[in-house]
């Protein structure tokens, strides 16, 4: 990790990934897709629907 921050950051993403897992979804279509989507101006207020527990990638442009 490097650094305290780092750290963290690291166990968040490999939080996200496993649960992407853990919900049948693809990790690393997941990260790309959101990251994606994210890059694209996707609405904070609509994140929700990013998260791996409610991904859906043919649902969402």
């Amino acid at each position: 990790a490097g650094s305290e921050g780092g750290g963290r950051t690291w166990a968040t993403l490999a939080t996200l990934l496993q649960t992407a897992k853990m919900n049948n979804v693809d990790p690393l279509d997941w990260l790309s897709q959101t990251l994606t989507r994210i890059a694209k101006g996707w609405p904070v207020s609509e994140l929700e629907a990013l998260m791996p527990w409610n991904f859906r990638p043919d649902a969402i442009s």
